[in-house]
């Protein structure tokens, strides 16, 4: 299927596929390219439900290829997400799955570039908004709708306080707030949604806590 602008297959106005299939690809693709933190070298995509389905009539693939590459949904190459993809030696391979996910608008996305691995899975649940549900095997519940502060952590005694403590020195309110793990005393992930946009300073003085193995940022 070709497309003559990006308003062909994302909002504001949509023409044609749903924005459930199209800007909300383009924003959970965008996530993990956060999340990543660099260009991969190869990119797998797990579409399920309804995504697997309707994928390439819809320009899912083009979309969550042109998140993963880092592109804004109003951007114009989202067209030409996958011939980009190549010509940056960026490997893509979409499977269709057949398992029953919670949610029919289901995708995972696998990024990797050497020892660098990440894997995310995230839901379309319609009007472009989206829902991170799972990151490296951690269950969690991320809108991608507000700021973010994602924190890698040992599971020990005080560092929910310490994290707490340094977001009520920068005077950050929280939103939202979950902690998950594992097991037990091994590694955790805390997911804290804000209501504003945090700087690198505040990063930076997180990563010094006790504890803390990685602070990473996701800006609405």
């Amino acid at each position: 299927m070709k497309y003559r602008t990006v308003f062909d297959i994302i909002g504001p106005i949509m023409i044609g596929p749903s924005s459930s299939h199209t800007a909300g690809a383009a924003r959970i693709g965008k996530v993990a390219r956060t999340l990543f933190a660099e260009k991969p070298d190869q990119a797998n995509i797990y579409f399920y439900g309804s995504f697997a389905k309707t994928y390439r009539g819809h320009a899912t693939d083009v979309a969550i290829v042109g998140g993963i590459l880092d592109f804004e949904t109003s951007d114009e190459r989202i067209t030409e997400a996958l011939t980009i993809a190549k010509d940056q030696n960026i490997e893509v391979n979409f499977f269709e799955e057949e398992a029953i996910a919670e949610h029919p608008n289901t995708a995972k996305i696998i990024l990797s570039k050497g020892n660098h691995k990440l894997e995310l899975v995230g839901i379309s649940i319609g009007g472009g908004k989206i829902e991170i549900t799972e990151l490296n095997g951690f269950a969690l519940k991320l809108s991608g709708n507000h700021p973010a502060i994602l924190v890698v952590h040992n599971d020990r005694y005080g560092v929910i306080a310490g994290v707490s403590h340094v977001l009520a020195k920068y005077e950050i309110n929280i939103g939202h707030m979950e902690v998950s793990r594992k097991e037990r005393g091994k590694e955790a992930l805390m997911v804290i949604e804000v209501d504003q946009n945090v700087e690198n300073p505040l990063l930076v003085e997180l990563e010094k806590l006790p504890n803390i193995m990685n602070v990473t940022k996701i800006h609405d």
